[in-house]
C-alpha cells in the first residue's frame, strides 16, 4: 500500500494544550511511515487547506515537535471559519478536493470543538458525494467543555484549574482589605452557553471563600442576587463573584452582549464583570474590583493540568490509530472508568452524534438556589484539574517553541476565499 500524506489543522480558540494533541498527531504518525508519509499542517486551520497553505512538519526536528506537549496555543494558527453546507458552496468542496489530490492527502484530523467537528462531519462526507476517499477524524478541543459523549474536552482541564487557582488567591487578597476597602471581587471567564469554566471557580469554596457562581443555564434574576449577596457580605465581610460570559436575563439577553456577532454568528460577549461589579454597587454602595480573565485562562500553559495534558496528547494519538484502523467520520472521546482512584481511557463517537451539539452543566451539578456547585459537580471536576506539568523554564521564563512552519511548495492556481 502506498504511503498517503496527512492534512493536520487547528481551528477555534486555541488552549493550553491544543499543541499537546498536535504533538500526538504527529509522533504517532512519524511511527508508522510506511502508511502515512508526511504530516501537513494547515497554516490557520481549514483556511491553509482551501489557500493551499500547507506547512511540512516533516522539516521539524524530533525535539521540536515533543516540545508542542508544553507549549501553549496554536502552534500553526487557528481560523474561526466555517465551511457552508455542500449545496450552498460546492465551491470550497471542490477546492479541498483539488488540494488534497494535489497533494496526496489521504487523512483529515481536524483539532477543534463543535464547529470544527461539523466541518470534519461534511469532509467526511466528500468520499461519498464527490468520490474521493479522505478519512476524517475530528480532534476534540474545546475549553468551554461542551463536546456531547465525551466525559471532558482537552483544555478544559487547564482552564478550569487556572480559574479556580486564580479565584482562590484574589479571594484570599480581598479578605485581607475587606475591613476597610474591597468587599466585592468579580472575575469573569469564558463560557457561552455552558457555565463548566464558572463551576470550576465554585471549587474554592472548600476553601472557606463565600463565593457566588452565575451561569448561563441559570435565568439571572436580579433582585435575588443582590439580596444573596448582601448575605454573604453579612457573614463574611466579602464576597467572590464568578460570571460566565454567557449568563443572561430571563428574556435571553446576555449581560455582557455587545450587539456584534462573530465569524460563526455567535454573539459577541464580553463585559458582563463591569455590569455585575456596577449593579451590586449602585444597590449596596461595597467597593469593588472586577477582572476579565479572557485570553489569560486559555493560554497559561504554566499552571497546567497534567491529567488535561495527558489526555490532550492520547486524543491526537487516537485519531491517527483510528484512521489507521480504517475508521473516518468519528471522534477519540474520554470515558471515565472510576471516580475514586480516578481512571479514564480512550472512546469513539461518531461524528453524526457530535457535530453542532453542545452539553450543558446538568442541573444536578448546580446548587439549589443556582449559585455554586454541588458535591456531584466537585467530584466530576477535581480529578480533572489534578497534578502539574510544568513546561521547561530559562533565565525565569517558560521557553516554549516556535517551529520553523516551512511553506509546502504550491500547484494549484490562487483561490480567493
Amino acid at each position: 500500500m502506498t504511503a498517503q500524506n496527512a492534512f493536520y489543522a487547528q481551528s477555534g480558540g486555541v488552549t493550553a494544550v491544543i499543541n499537546a494533541s498536535a504533538c500526538g498527531v504527529i509522533e504517532t504518525a512519524r511511527l508508522h511511515q510506511d502508511r502515512i508519509g508526511k504530516v501537513f499542517a494547515g497554516r490557520n486551520g481549514i483556511i491553509g487547506a482551501l489557500t493551499e497553505d500547507l506547512i511540512d512538519t516533516s522539516l521539524e526536528t524530533a525535539e521540536d515537535i515533543a516540545a508542542l506537549r508544553y507549549t501553549p496555543a496554536g502552534a500553526f494558527g487557528s481560523c474561526r471559519y466555517k465551511l457552508k453546507s455542500l449545496e450552498a458552496n460546492r465551491r470550497e468542496y471542490e477546492r479541498l478536493i483539488e488540494v488534497f489530490k494535489a497533494h496526496e492527502i489521504g487523512y483529515f484530523f481536524y483539532n477543534g470543538g463543535g464547529d470544527s467537528a461539523d466541518t470534519c462531519y461534511k469532509i467526511s462526507q466528500l468520499s461519498e458525494t464527490m468520490g474521493f476517499p479522505v478519512q476524517a477524524l475530528h480532534v476534540p478541543k474545546t475549553v468551554d467543555n461542551d463536546l456531547p459523549i465525551t466525559d471532558n474536552c482537552p483544555g478544559f482541564g487547564s482552564v478550569a484549574k487556572y480559574i479556580a487557582t486564580s479565584a482562590l488567591e484574589a479571594s484570599f487578597d480581598v479578605r485581607s482589605m475587606a475591613k476597610t476597602s474591597t468587599k466585592i471581587f468579580v472575575l469573569e471567564v469564558m463560557g457561552r452557553h455552558a457555565g463548566w469554566i464558572a463551576a470550576a471557580g465554585g471549587l474554592i469554596e472548600d476553601h472557606g471563600i463565600p463565593v457566588m457562581i452565575l451561569f448561563p443555564e441559570i435565568e439571572f434574576d436580579q433582585a435575588r442576587f443582590l439580596a444573596a449577596v448582601q448575605e454573604k457580605v453579612a457573614a463574611h465581610g466579602y464576597c467572590t463573584i464568578v460570571v460566565s460570559e454567557g449568563a443572561k436575563y430571563p428574556d435571553g439577553r446576555f449581560l455582557a452582549e455587545q450587539g456584534t456577532r462573530d465569524a460563526f454568528g455567535h454573539a459577541q460577549l464580553g463585559g458582563a464583570a463591569p455590569v455585575v461589579a456596577n449593579m451590586i454597587k449602585e444597590a449596596t454602595g461595597y467597593k469593588f474590583h472586577w477582572a476579565v480573565a479572557d485570553y489569560l485562562q486559555r493560554a497559561a500553559r504554566h499552571l497546567a493540568s497534567k491529567t488535561d495534558v495527558e489526555q490532550a496528547y492520547a486524543m491526537g494519538r487516537a485519531a491517527v490509530e483510528f484512521a489507521l484502523a480504517g475508521h473516518s467520520a468519528v471522534m477519540p472521546t474520554i470515558k471515565r472508568v472510576s471516580q475514586d482512584p480516578y481512571r479514564w481511557e480512550v472512546g469513539e463517537a461518531p461524528l453524526s452524534e457530535v457535530a453542532n451539539v453542545e452539553k450543558f452543566m446538568p442541573r444536578e451539578f448546580i446548587s439549589e438556589d443556582g449559585f455554586g456547585i454541588t458535591t456531584s459537580c466537585k467530584e466530576y471536576l477535581i480529578p480533572l484539574i489534578q497534578g502539574e506539568d510544568y513546561p521547561p523554564y530559562e533565565r525565569g521564563m517558560p521557553k516554549y517553541v516556535t517551529l520553523k512552519n516551512v511553506a509546502v511548495e504550491t500547484r494549484l492556481p490562487a483561490f480567493e476565499l
